[in-house]
């Protein structure tokens, strides 16, 4: 046992980077599977958009918990042998996917129906209608709810810490397996995570005002 002092402090900061790339390859990963699912969702095939419809349901329809649980522990079963650091980045990626993929779901709907209608008169297939029309406006839509879901996929990454990923909640743990200070060490694992969400979370904010300003009445 040990009192919690400044090398127990730095390990709590330093693994704040296991949390940055775990959050930055599951948005990266989330945001290509969410595109796919999107564009599934708003295609003209109706296999595609049952398959998305499917993904996106039990994805936002269970824990994430739940998923790292069956990625982690169900893997070895099937044979393939995996780590805490596949099995997180694995179970974000889905789950980012059918989050993200709802949110830019509705960001593409949200696109007026008269710009719709203006790509059908061009007589423009279902890829160049999207490409040049509907997502360049769906975009701008998007930014801000898409930001302010990296927040959620920042605090998601702290439920890794249960399959053995150490980044900022399993740091807090092994420090306070160490100092038994949990009101302490978990503070502090609560402010490190404020730091990381909170300038995006006003980011979000501000591109939302900025949005609402924009659109015409």
């Amino acid at each position: 046992m040990r009192t919690f002092g400044w090398p127990e402090l730095w390990f709590i900061v330093e693994a704040a980077k296991w949390t940055v790339a775990l959050s930055l390859i599951a948005f990266i990963g989330g945001a290509l599977v969410g595109l796919v699912i999107a564009l599934s969702r708003t295609s003209e095939n109706g296999l595609a958009r049952g398959i998305a419809t499917a993904f996106t349901q039990i994805f936002q329809g269970t824990p994430l918990l739940l998923q790292l649980f069956l990625v982690f522990f169900g893997a070895p079963i099937l044979g393939f042998e995996i780590n805490p650091w596949v099995a997180a980045a694995a179970a974000l990626i889905l789950n980012s996917g059918a989050f993200l993929g709802e949110i830019w779901r509705g960001c593409i709907q949200a696109v007026p129906r008269g710009q719709w209608e203006a790509a059908d008169a061009l007589s423009l297939s279902y890829f160049w209608r999207m490409r040049a029309v509907v997502l360049p406006q769906a975009m701008k839509i998007a930014v801000a709810p898409t930001v302010g879901y990296l927040v959620q996929i920042i605090k998601g990454t702290s439920l890794a810490a249960i399959i053995g990923f150490t980044e900022i909640t399993r740091a807090g743990q092994i420090i306070n397996n160490a100092t038994f200070q949990p009101m302490l060490v978990f503070g502090v694992v609560g402010a490190v995570y404020f730091i990381l969400c909170w300038p995006l979370s006003l980011w979000a904010g501000r591109l939302e005002k900025r949005q609402a300003r924009c659109t015409p009445p």
